[in-house]
């Protein structure tokens, strides 16, 4: 928990450096990722951290859903649906924030995921267009993506203060399913060094794959400028979204399958 605070500090900052530079303009926007790394002082280290921040968030979502799981958390009923909603919202910032950078993967995993809105009965196909901002992913779509990218996260930080008071309601579960205050520590200095030292291991983890292999989680196509006429031979989603894109491909009917993508993460809210 406390390293997802971490990722989502570290994601805020170094997102507000980038939103400096960046332009969301569909002439310009693969251009300006270019200038930041290429010339703003320490740019590239500001944007590779980024870009891989999103994967080490999702790591550590993983593990904690996880351990909610294994330590049945999920009987403090608040605490967890926040926690899903939390889930969603995070997923979200993660989709249109894979969006801008404008490569080829921006540009037709953008098209192939607002285009499973069409699967809704009746007004899928406008509902689509409205997301759109036109009849295409475009510069309307691009402008919206940056705005919500930017007020998601802050909305997710505030998510999270929703989460914390209720787990303060109930007290945080524990392997040996112990609840009285007897049997409890203080916060400081056990828990706070405990977190310090997770802290610091994430961070090196972190800057050294920032700094050493940063491209290894990206996708190779992603650093060729978006092009509406070319689409790429395979088009799959970052790591943390295979789960969903598996589940997708593997129903032929499109509301099937949409429908099986929002149950496989919405199934955690009836465990």
């Amino acid at each position: 928990g406390s390293l997802l605070g971490l990722c989502l500090g570290a994601q805020i900052l170094t997102g507000l450096f980038l939103a400096m530079h960046y332009t969301s303009d569909i002439a310009t926007a693969f251009s300006s990722v270019t200038h930041i790394c290429r010339d703003v002082n320490y740019g590239w280290l500001i944007r590779n951290m980024h870009a891989n921040g999103a994967s080490f968030f999702f790591i550590c979502i993983y593990l904690h859903i996880a351990r909610g799981l294994y330590y049945g958390s999920y009987l403090y009923k608040e605490t967890w649906n926040v926690g899903v909603v939390l889930l969603l919202l995070v997923m979200a910032t993660a989709f249109v924030g894979y969006v801008l950078p404008w490569g080829q993967m921006s540009f037709w995993g953008a098209t192939v995921i607002t285009n499973l809105m069409s699967a809704v009965p009746y007004v899928g196909n406008d509902l689509v267009q409205w997301v759109w901002g036109g009849f295409s992913v475009d510069n309307a779509t691009l402008t919206r993506f940056f705005a919500f990218h930017f007020l998601l996260p802050f909305i997710v930080a505030a998510a999270s203060m929703v989460h914390l008071l209720f787990l303060h309601e109930t007290g945080s579960n524990n392997p040996a399913g112990i609840n009285s205050d007897a049997d409890k520590i203080s916060f400081h200095p056990y828990f706070s060094y405990k977190d310090l030292l997770g802290f610091a291991a994430l961070l090196i983890t972190f800057t050294s794959i920032a700094l050493f292999t940063p491209n290894i989680l990206g996708d190779p196509d992603n650093f060729t400028p978006a092009n509406p006429l070319v689409t790429p031979p395979h088009i799959k989603p970052e790591w943390y979204f295979l789960f969903a894109y598996a589940i997708l491909r593997s129903i032929p009917n499109k509301l099937g399958g949409v429908l099986a993508l929002l149950s496989s993460i919405l199934v955690l809210m009836l465990v």
